[in-house]
């Protein structure tokens, strides 16, 4: 069943994003995980440990199981990052930072996100914690 005929919404045009260099369609105000779940993709990371699958747990910005790279920027979460026109979505592997090619570690860039007032300062270090 469509939710958008079940609220009666109304959203703008939509728009597209790439996930790992496939274009998905995203409406406006929607999320990341969202527009992925919206087209059939249900896990976009990987664990550090054992490469376990994840995607969506609790939706809310709590836990660390959305993680994405969303234009070459790896722990940012799906849950909460709104979906903007030509982003570039990337599964995330482990804390993302191997395939990041920056050499900064999570404390270095952690301490620049809260420089710059950005919100997912110190996640980088929770998304860690993973098996």
């Amino acid at each position: 069943m469509d939710p958008l005929k079940l609220t009666r919404a109304r959203p703008g045009a939509p728009f597209t994003v790439h996930f790992d260099g496939r274009a998905i369609q995203a409406l406006p105000g929607q999320t990341i995980a969202a527009a992925l779940w919206a087209s059939g993709v249900t896990a976009w990371r990987t664990t550090r440990g054992e490469g376990r699958a994840r995607g969506v747990f609790c939706g809310i910005g709590v836990c660390f199981d959305c993680l994405v790279t969303v234009d070459g920027r790896p722990g940012r979460r799906a849950c909460l990052v709104t979906a903007v026109p030509g982003a570039d979505v990337r599964t995330q592997v482990g804390t993302g930072h191997e395939d990041a090619g920056s050499g900064e570690s999570a404390h270095e860039e952690a301490a620049g996100s809260e420089e710059s007032g950005h919100e997912e300062s110190g996640h980088e270090e929770a998304a860690g914690r993973d098996d």
